[in-house]
């Protein structure tokens, strides 16, 4: 008797938990009847994995397609354990952006402190942030205007260019191979970012040992920055929290070594720290780790994004080449690159900025409702997540006309800065202040590819949002399903169009070819693999190969060859 009455017990306390956690993830939809229509999912786990399920970042995704289809481009959504109102409208957005800390408030995942820490400027509130926002600003104007920084750019991207040519050969052109260089260029890309912010932030060159050890941490910092945020011994985001650990401890060590009697300043990010009273010595190594984060990741997918998106449209990666042709005529065999020349590479910005808007770097951001807030139709409730999705704006053919394709004409003739259709580094007070350098150093290292090597990308590896961007093959992980063209002969066939008003024509015919060849894919090579090949003066430049295969002008991004071995342009 007294064991049954134990077993119900146990059923009736397990029956009522149930309750309890149904009704409280259900009652906040149940309390507010006026929040945006939209579906809470499962309790715990609300929509959050659907939210998450990587797809190929220059769409919208699953989630996103589906509940917009259903619900509007607003709509209610449990996500992070939290009720949530994720907004794809461009005026929503901006009016989320632009209230920060009156109506929003930044509002990151918990476990995102406990790897940043709490000083940073990624998870700080108020007037901490604004503090820490305004140093920020003035580090990076004072760097703009310095000459060294745009010499620094443009030595280590010689460095990074220059050491492929002792890159071992794929093969020959007579056995196949076409006589390239395979090179792993996220990873390129990322040691060139690397190494510009590490001078600029710390003064260091990649040669010093000290450099090694913090790209080493780094690293394990980065891996586990979007981990599950289990803190056992052995996982990522505990290496993630240690590598932090020893960074900062680094970073105070250089510091303490700046102090010391007879030590010469070097002109860099940490010598301003260093005079500014304002900041604790704890908060100065996280400013340090919070610009080698936005120097390292932002800038390197940049660049990885420009030259992927270049690859797929032949007219522009000319365009682009004449450009550079042009500045690079006009000076010194040796002679460097000023600030003139970068305001002369105007359509090198339409091909950033239109990258930017394809790639989404930045997918989405976290705010939090200080208190109900009542915009247009909309009721947002005090409390709940609110997140806008930049991608969506982006990818919206009512606001960029065949939005789709990879078009850097869109920009001639318009503003190349934020608005309200275009957020690539987000907005209001937490608009990236170092945006404008991705840019520059971007630019810089596109002049010496394009003047320097043909290349082409080897196998069908695309940008992925996890829901951070990663080209997959960087990290091993299998790729999405996607549409894409099949196969050399389906590009030789694209390759019969070459203006831009019969591209869309040929592609559906292209569509059409793949289907009957079943093509197979190539084995895969690694991490946005490339085949590059030095530009030979004496290159005959007439298209006598698939290396030197001309596509049409504008190609969709939903059909790029997942075949097609990316040759740049001479």
């Amino acid at each position: 008797m007294a064991g049954e009455l134990a077993l119900a017990a146990t059923l009736a306390i397990l029956l009522a938990s149930l309750l309890a956690l149904v009704l409280s993830h259900f009652l906040p939809s149940l309390l507010n009847p006026k929040a945006p229509r939209g579906s809470f999912g499962w309790p715990l786990v609300g929509e959050t994995l659907k939210f998450l399920t990587p797809h190929a970042s220059n769409t919208l995704g699953g989630f996103l397609e589906d509940h917009c289809a259903r619900y509007g481009r607003v709509f209610k959504s449990h996500l992070f354990c939290t009720p949530t109102v994720v907004s794809c409208d461009q005026d929503l957005n901006h009016f989320i952006l632009q209230n920060e800390e009156r109506l929003f408030q930044c509002s990151y995942p918990r476990p995102i402190h406990g790897i940043l820490g709490k000083s940073s400027m990624l998870v700080v509130l108020g007037e901490d942030h604004k503090r820490l926002r305004n140093l920020a600003l003035a580090l990076v104007t004072s760097t703009k205007l310095k000459p060294s920084y745009l010499g620094d750019i443009e030595k280590i991207a010689l460095h990074v260019v220059g050491s492929w040519r002792q890159a071992p050969a794929e093969g020959s052109k007579e056995d196949g191979g076409g006589g390239g260089r395979l090179v792993a260029f996220c990873e390129e890309a990322r040691k060139f970012a690397f190494s510009v912010i590490v001078k600029q932030v710390l003064g260091l060159s990649p040669e010093e040992p000290v450099t090694a050890r913090i790209l080493e941490d780094f690293l394990a910092f980065m891996k586990g920055l979007i981990s599950f945020p289990l803190y056992i011994p052995g996982t990522p985001y505990a290496k993630a929290v240690q590598a932090r650990e020893r960074i900062s401890s680094t970073v105070k060590g250089i510091i303490e070594e700046r102090r010391s009697p007879g030590s010469c300043k070097k002109g860099d990010f940490l010598d301003v720290l260093l005079s500014s009273n304002e900041l604790s010595d704890e908060e100065k190594a996280s400013f340090v780790l919070d610009s080698l984060l936005g120097g390292y990741e932002t800038t390197s997918l940049l660049i990885s994004m420009v030259v992927y998106f270049l690859g797929q449209s032949a007219e522009d990666l000319d365009l682009v080449k004449r450009e550079h042709d042009s500045i690079r005529s006009n000076k010194g065999k040796e002679e460097s690159l000023t600030s003139e020349d970068y305001k002369k590479m105007e359509y090198t910005q339409h091909v950033i900025n239109e990258a930017l808007r394809c790639g989404n770097i930045v997918k989405f951001v976290h705010r939090k409702a200080l208190k109900d807030v009542r915009y247009k139709e909309y009721l947002i409730p005090s409390g709940w997540k609110v997140l806008p999705v930049f991608s969506a704006v982006h990818l919206n053919p009512s606001l960029h006309g065949n939005a789709q394709h990879f078009q850097p004409c869109r920009w001639e003739g318009s503003s190349q800065g934020t608005s309200k259709r275009f957020t690539p580094f987000g907005g209001g007070p937490r608009l990236c202040p170092g945006s404008e350098l991705a840019k520059v150093e971007a630019a810089f290292f596109l002049h010496h590819l394009v003047l320097n090597y043909r290349w082409r990308i080897d196998g069908d590896d695309i940008p992925i949002a996890y829901p951070y961007v990663e080209f997959q093959r960087a990290t091993g992980k299998r790729q999405p399903p996607a549409p894409s063209l099949a196969g050399d002969r389906a590009a030789e066939f694209a390759s019969l169009a070459v203006s831009r008003h019969c591209a869309a024509r040929a592609l559906d015919a292209v569509d059409r070819l793949c289907r009957a060849l079943h093509h197979p894919r190539r084995k895969d090579g690694g991490c946005g693999a490339w085949d590059a090949v030095t530009n030979g003066p004496d290159r005959d430049p007439s298209p006598s190969s698939e290396s030197d295969l001309r596509c049409p002008a504008t190609i969709p991004l939903d059909s790029i060859p997942n075949s097609s071995s990316i040759i740049p342009i001479p």
